[in-house]
């Protein structure tokens, strides 16, 4: 006799966060998307002699080739020669031929952050004196055109892939044990396996191409594949295409030996064991999303790579079993519809997935954002307020199906007693049809009451098939009838299915649900490709950025630091419409984490040193916290304008920062 030995839950689980947490061990800290921080030359700076090389400065370590940092006169034509080097840390340069001319050079780059995404952009700086240039001054868009949409459809598959894969099956194991045998739901949780199976190699494919040339071409270009092999990225995808074959034979042994077990000692071992295995699946899966993303790189890297595990499960948990729920709810045959019991413990997983997102959401939140201004002033904060505004129209949607979900649970003894119903006067239409021989008596003698019975009979026999009758001995007739039994049973159940208002309902809310999911999605997608709004802060005030709003006004953002206490901060300086002539000027003082405050004094001097006119001295007028402005600021001609701001903090601590930027 053979003893089945099942192993200890605690033993497995332990065994199940030592594995993750030697995947997890290790990730060194960095900033989530790779920022520029510093040049030299620094942005729109006038030096009086060619510089001998370019440097770049990013907030993390980051991937380039020979093409990834170019310099451009003024015609348009490269000045650099051989490929960047890493000359120290985060800081990449370029040499620069000799005997350049006077103008205004252009500056490009195209690097890979830590976090998988490519990263671009330009800026200019002018030697001798500004001049046109033929250059467009937005600099590469990696990431984008055809390739980009492509790879970007290629994600949002992948994670509807995995969700439904992982959410399916939960919901099969957990919830509904005889969903396993439904036709559909082993579509749904196959085709969850193959979309995520055929985006993983899609995305394999496109990455050489998404992340240098563009170019549909190079998508089948084995070099570039070759390289992307090389990159956590891409080793990422191969971990995640041999997970996958696990998934295919927990998938097999799950709609296979699984769903041809009877009840029993036997089937709870092996659900136990499916169990623990899916687990490790699953989250195998998730942590191959974690280690190449925003989760591996940026503030404590060790806790935010479980934490976007868990995110993940739950959100496979939450979403993919409310997709599993919606297909049985439509397409389970109706001999064995979906019983309140399962929706109430899908209600119950549910519930937990929500708390489960809510808690590591707040984390991720404040991780990536890092101030409260970050969710109006930052894309990714502006995405996660509508991400958390339809999980929250969702949550709404939840509560009412679990009314529903009650109702439903109301109505199963009254359905019960009406199929008992339905059997009790099949039996008794069975037993009012005459034998042979009671038929043939009825004809002789006649009687009215007799022709009455007959009739109600044949009208129970038109629309309730009974059985054959004693003196047939045609099998095929037999057949025939048991196939219309069947029938007739099959579109009864179906009926009364149909026919119950908590199943409707319950339909049509997890069918709102379901939609609502789809977009939820898709702003998920998109938040994981987009710059976290800490990133994109503190990548501001470190380079003092130029940005010239839709508006036509000139926006500039200079840290400083006095020394004192509450020394450091930065000052954003809108200068409107920034052409020559009457500008009105408005400047905000922040601190570091993005709240105004105010300071003593500030003071403002314009110089356009290439025409020796300034200072030209500016007092704005304090308006409210941390908010000065100034009307009637003439500024007489267009040029490369130095544009200084001083700030006093404490009656002895005091800086002036400045700033270049083109007006007019």
């Amino acid at each position: 006799m053979t003893r089945t030995i099942t192993p200890r839950p605690r033993t497995l689980v332990l065994l199940l966060l030592a594995a993750l947490g030697a995947l997890l061990a290790g990730a060194a800290p960095a900033s989530a998307h790779a920022a520029l921080t510093g040049s030299d030359p620094a942005q729109g700076v006038v030096v009086q002699q060619p510089p001998a090389r370019v440097s770049l400065t990013f907030s993390e370590k980051v991937a380039m080739n020979g093409d990834s940092l170019r310099v451009l006169d003024p015609k348009g034509k490269p000045v650099q020669t051989g490929a960047p080097d890493n000359v120290r840390g985060t800081t990449y340069s370029v040499r620069l031929k000799g005997g350049l001319g006077k103008g205004t050079y252009t500056v490009t780059y195209e690097v890979v952050s830590a976090d998988s995404h490519p990263v671009a952009g330009a800026y200019t700086f002018s030697i001798g004196a500004p001049s046109r240039t033929v250059v467009s001054g937005s600099g590469p868009t990696v990431g984008g055109g055809v390739v980009g949409g492509l790879y970007q459809v290629g994600r949002y598959v992948s994670y509807a892939g995995y969700i439904v894969l992982v959410g399916g099956a939960a919901f099969v194991l957990l919830c509904w044990r005889p969903g396993a045998g439904v036709r559909a739901l082993q579509r749904l949780v196959v085709g969850g396996w193959l979309a995520l199976t055929a985006a993983t190699l899609w995305l394999l494919l496109l990455r050489g191409s998404y992340t240098t040339t563009g170019k549909v071409a190079d998508v089948f270009d084995l070099g570039l594949l070759g390289q992307v092999l090389e990159t956590k990225p891409g080793a990422a995808l191969v971990s995640r295409l041999l997970l996958l074959a696990a998934a295919a034979l927990f998938i097999a042994v799950l709609f296979g030996t699984y769903q041809r077990r009877e009840e029993g000692a036997e089937k709870r071992d092996l659900t136990f064991g499916l169990g623990i295995g899916g687990l490790v699946v699953a989250a195998g899966l998730a942590t191959s999303w974690a280690m190449s993303e925003h989760a591996s790189v940026g503030l404590q890297p060790g806790i935010a790579m479980p934490v976007d595990v868990v995110h993940l499960l739950a959100v496979a948990a939450w979403l993919g079993g409310l997709t599993a729920l919606l297909v049985a709810l439509y397409r389970a045959p109706a001999g064995t519809p979906v019983e309140a019991a399962a929706v109430r413990r899908f209600s119950r997983l549910a519930f937990g997935s929500v708390v489960a997102l809510v808690a590591t959401g707040v984390y991720q939140s404040w991780r990536q954002l890092g101030s409260w201004s970050a969710f109006t002033d930052t894309r990714y904060g502006q995405l996660l307020l509508a991400k958390i505004a339809l999980v929250a129209v969702m949550v709404g949607l939840a509560s009412v199906s679990r009314r529903w979900t009650g109702r439903l649970s109301d109505q199963g003894a009254e359905e019960e007693r009406a199929a008992a119903e339905v059997g009790t006067e099949k039996e008794s239409v069975t037993a009012a049809k005459p034998t042979a021989g009671q038929d043939t008596a009825a004809r002789g003698t006649g009687t009215a009451d007799t022709a009455g019975q007959e009739r109600a009979t044949a009208d129970a026999g038109a629309s309730e098939p009974g059985p054959a009758p004693e003196d047939s001995g045609d099998p095929r007739r037999a057949a025939q009838l048991a196939r219309q039994r069947a029938a007739v049973d099959t579109a009864r159940q179906k009926r009364l299915r149909d026919g119950d208002a908590g199943r409707l309902g319950l339909r049509r809310s997890v069918l709102a649900e379901a939609a609502v999911a789809v977009v939820l999605l898709a702003v998920t997608t998109a938040l994981t490709q987009t710059e976290p709004g800490r990133t994109e802060q503190e990548a501001k005030a470190a380079t003092g950025a130029v940005t010239a709003p839709r508006n036509g006004s000139l926006s500039l953002s200079l840290p400083f630091d006095t020394g004192g206490a509450d020394g450091k901060g930065v000052v954003a300086l809108d200068i409107d419409p920034a052409h020559a002539g009457a500008n009105s000027l408005h400047l905000f003082v922040r601190k570091p984490g993005g709240q105004l405050f105010d300071v003593p004094e500030v003071k403002i001097a314009l110089t356009l040193e290439a025409k020796k006119i300034g200072p030209l001295s500016v007092a704005p007028e304090h308006i409210t916290t941390g908010h000065w402005s100034a009307d009637g600021v003439q500024i007489p001609m267009a040029g490369d304008w130095k544009v200084e701001v001083t700030v006093r903090t404490s009656d002895i601590d005091e800086v002036t920062v400045s700033k270049n930027a083109q007006i007019g």
